[in-house]
């Protein structure tokens, strides 16, 4: 029988950044007992890469916003396809889980008077985001884990969830190995709630680290939960391009909100040329406007004129980068110019954007209060996830919740810069909450013995396998197929090699094989991971191939508009006896209330 050591909790919550540990404050506090685990350690989350600000209508910058205003630029950056309810409930509740997070200790910047400022950023009408200089994702984190720690939850840290256990059609708990020390534990839950995050190490340019790897949306598929929108991906506009080894580290859109702007190697303003007729009413027509608009904003005034093409979706403010490099206009490591030096006073810059000045002058050699940066697209956040309900964030197996990115419905086909930090803090509120079925009165339902002997050897089996592949040769060859056929733009041929590909790829990720010890083994951490890259990399690939347009974060070039056929159609992927399906359902209706919102969007 194989060895392991055996946990009994009411909920357990995996993964430890915003919405994880949101999820299991909430549940803590109403009771339950509660569990984190986490792959890497306490305060290693991708919520500190969330520089710029979370996005709530608390109407300190200009009092003509409102969680309606919200609510529609989220519509219109989702470009639709957004569940409507969750996108009601993530703008009505925002500011009160910022003013929550301030109460537990949070220390925002602040304006003249005293309150919570709050910046400019691409796709929101009025300054929405909830900021800390440019590192608020970290002051989130710090304030949610010193709550957390103070709470009635145990963490465990450096532990991977390999396998979901049901009974029946619920779940019953989970199979995890240490890192540290290689040995299995099982956790008995009633309720757990994935807050894993997305998977964009399966790309080769990406901000995301090592452990991004799809896991949640892999172990959920695997469990016979729905996944849902996965052909969105967004490739963040501005990541670093120089040095290689930093390539794809992400230039927060603080960056822009504050002034900069994007110059092509002419040094030659070039978003004029690429704003969507849906937003000439939105931003500035001309450079002498959008110069006001900075100039307004860096005396703390209140915009009078429309803001800077810069301040587009980011979706399109990527693709226009992108044709820049191929038109030959591009910066010499094949990107754009992000500059901020000629917008900004190097003490203002020093102050406003503390995280960006260090980070390019560490990793770069590059003083950007003196020079501009070079920036470049980035594979940086999922819109697509795990199918949930908006009320409780529960996935379509029943106990098993999702928060974060890990969760789809929110964001539509493209994501609005800030609005995943309040969604961190609105739906991980709500996961930990949960249904009254998951609550401490009720009964736990008991994993399958052979269930979980069978997960244990398929963990084990790369180390008895002789003659097998490398999974560093695997991952590499990986990234670079994505990359290449399912990136920034695709095609129907691309998309079909891709799924040809990740056949061989599924085969090969079965055929790996691992040296040493099960302790501190980077090549079986790998391994592991790479069971659940293959997963969401087929996702992604075949929800692309079948929307037939160009929509948010998904660019077709033999489809490159809008089509009215897709307009008010999500793709839901299914696991039918271990192979992924995909069928399309039309979005829940709008409410009656929310109508002329969705209309003016």
């Amino acid at each position: 029988m194989a060895q392991y050591t055996t946990h009994e909790f009411d909920v357990l919550v995996v993964g430890a950044g915003g919405a994880g540990l949101r999820a299991a404050i909430e549940s803590a506090a109403l009771g339950a007992k509660t569990a984190v685990v986490m792959k890497s350690l306490l305060g290693k989350a991708h919520t500190v890469m969330a520089e710029g600000g979370a996005a709530a209508a608390l109407q300190n910058a200009d009092d003509r916003d409102s969680w309606q205003t919200h609510f529609r630029d989220t519509m219109k950056g989702g470009k639709q396809l957004n569940f409507y309810r969750m996108a009601e409930l993530h703008a009505k509740e925002a500011p009160d889980r910022i003013r929550e997070l301030e109460e537990w200790g949070a220390v925002f910047d602040r304006t003249p008077n005293g309150l919570i400022n709050q910046r400019n950023f691409g796709g929101h009408t009025y300054p929405r985001l909830a900021h800390v200089g440019d590192r608020t994702g970290l002051e989130m984190i710090r304030t949610l884990q010193d709550k957390v720690v103070h709470m009635a939850a145990e963490i465990f840290m450096e532990m991977t969830i390999t396998h979901l256990l049901k009974n029946g059609n619920r779940i019953a708990g989970a199979l995890a190995y240490s890192r540290v020390t290689g040995e299995f534990h099982l956790f008995k839950a009633k309720a757990i709630v994935l807050a894993t995050g997305g998977g964009g190490k399966a790309f080769a340019i990406t901000s995301n680290s090592w452990e991004y790897s799809g896991d949640g949306q892999a172990l959920a598929w695997r469990s016979c939960a729905e996944l849902l929108d996965m052909e969105f991906v967004q490739f963040h506009p501005t990541g670093m391009v120089w040095p290689l080894s930093v390539r794809g580290t992400l230039v927060t859109e603080g960056v822009r909100g504050e002034g900069g702007v994007l110059l092509n190697k002419d040094g030659r303003r070039f978003m004029f040329d690429y704003i969507p007729e849906a937003f000439r009413n939105d931003v500035a027509a001309t450079e002498e406007e959008a110069n006001q608009w900075v100039a307004e904003v860096a005396v703390g005034k209140r915009a009078t004129v429309r803001r800077p093409p810069e301040l587009l979706t980011r979706d399109v403010v990527a693709r226009s980068i992108r044709a820049e490099v191929q038109a030959g206009r591009g910066s010499p490591h094949g990107g754009a110019f992000l500059d901020i030096a000629s917008r900004r006073t190097a003490a203002d810059i020093q102050r406003k954007l503390p995280s960006m000045y260090h980070q390019f002058k560490q990793l770069a050699n590059v003083d950007i209060t003196k020079e501009a940066m070079e920036v470049g697209p980035t594979c940086h956040y999922m819109m697509g996830g795990i199918r949930v309900e908006a009320e409780t964030a529960m996935s379509t197996l029943p106990g098993l919740f999702a928060a974060g990115e890990v969760a789809a419905g929110l964001h539509g086909a493209n994501r609005l810069g800030g609005n995943s930090l309040s969604d961190l803090l609105v739906f991980g509120r709500r996961a930990g909450w949960g249904r009254p079925s998951t609550r401490r009165r009720n009964p736990r339902f008991q994993p399958d013995q052979q269930e979980i002997e069978k997960a244990i050897a398929d963990n084990l089996a790369c180390f008895a396998r002789k003659g097998g592949e490398n999974p560093y040769t695997v991952h590499r060859e990986l990234q670079d197929m994505m990359q290449d056929n399912v990136g920034i733009v695709r095609t129907e041929s691309e998309l079909k090699h891709a799924l040809a590909k990740l056949d061989e790829f599924e085969k090969r990720v079965a055929n790996l094989s691992v040296d040493g010890a099960r302790a501190y083994n980077p090549g079986w951490n790998l391994a592991m991971d790479l069971r659940s890259m293959v997963v969401t990399s087929r996702a992604i690939a075949m929800a692309a191939l079948e929307r037939k347009e160009s929509r948010g974060g998904h660019s077709r070039i033999d489809y490159p508009d809008y089509d009215k056929n897709f307009a008010n159609v999500n793709h839901i992927l299914s696991n039918k006896d271990g192979v992924m399906t995909l069928r399309a359902e039309p979005l829940p209706k709008v409410s009656d209330d929310l109508k002329q919102y969705v209309e003016e969007a």
